[in-house]
This record gives structure tokens, sequence and C-alpha cells, in this order.
């Protein structure tokens, strides 16, 4: 059996773990984000959070907004804006596609995850989704519950 090398530059800087929860993702795509010298250093220190975050496109232009990258202690002069607008790479057929899903009723584009490349570049994955209601969000609960449950039972009687 052959191993498997893990790629250094392979790196999750941040989840959105409550997304899965929140909403009913239909579809996900990889973006590229346009960051400054000291959101890069820290990113790469693990400073950010992309909960309460969402992505928008306005005059033709994917943003994500609201999403935290903490100061990076070690740049005296060139600090960065926390809480910016951050611009996101995608090409035109994409965007016009996330354009046209937002323009459905209930569609939103939320973040899921942050992180850093194979080649060591800063990629955000955005979700077209669809927001649950609390009957939905408990009806996933259960289901989980369940097959948690029958996992131990599987393995008790085993």
């Amino acid at each position: 059996m052959a191993k498997q090398k893990t790629d250094p530059n392979y790196k999750v800087i941040a989840e959105n773990r409550r997304a899965r929860f929140d909403y009913a993702i239909e579809e996900d795509i990889e973006c590229g984000i346009m960051l400054h010298g000291s959101e890069v250093k820290s990113l790469r220190a693990g400073g950010s959070n992309i909960a309460e975050s969402y992505a928008t496109v306005d005059d033709g232009e994917l943003w994500l907004v609201n999403s935290y990258v903490a100061p990076y202690e070690q740049a005296k002069v060139f600090k960065h804006e926390e809480r910016r607008r951050r611009k996101l790479l995608v090409s035109r057929k994409e965007l016009s596609n996330l354009w046209n899903a937002t323009q459905r009723k209930g569609m939103t584009l939320v973040p899921l995850v942050l992180y850093f490349n194979h080649k060591g570049l800063a990629k955000i994955k955005i979700g077209i989704a669809k927001g649950k209601k609390n009957h939905d969000k408990r009806e996933t609960q259960a289901k989980r519950d369940w097959s948690r449950q029958k996992q131990r039972l599987l393995k008790d009687h085993s």
C-alpha cells in the first residue's frame, strides 16, 4: 500500500460549519480572493472568520462582504482593514450563473470554506444556497441523530 503524501501548502483557514445547517447547498464554486499583503500573512497565521459573511454580485463583480481577517501585528505601516469588502475572482460565465441564481427567489451566496490550495494560493468555496425553514432544520437534526444511533447499535451488536 502506497503512502499518501500530504501537501504542506494545502491548509484550511476558516470553515463555515453553520452554513450547511442553515442552508440547503445546491452547488459550490471555487473562487480566488484578492488580498493585501498583510492579509495573506494573517491568514497564514490562522486569523480569520467567515461565519457571518456572505457574497454578493454588484456592478458585474463578485464581492465577499463582512469577512474578518485579524490584524497582522508585525505590519507596522501597511495594515489592512479587518472587515473590508474583498473582491472574488471568477470567470464571466460563472459570474453570470451566480447572478442568475441570486435573482431567483430565496437563493443566496454563502461562503463555505477559506483555504490555501496546493499551489499556496488563497481560495474560497462559495455555495449557491437556499435558506432552510425551521422544520427542515429539525428534520436534518433528526436524520443526523438517527444515523449516529444506528452506528452505535451496529457497533454494539457486532
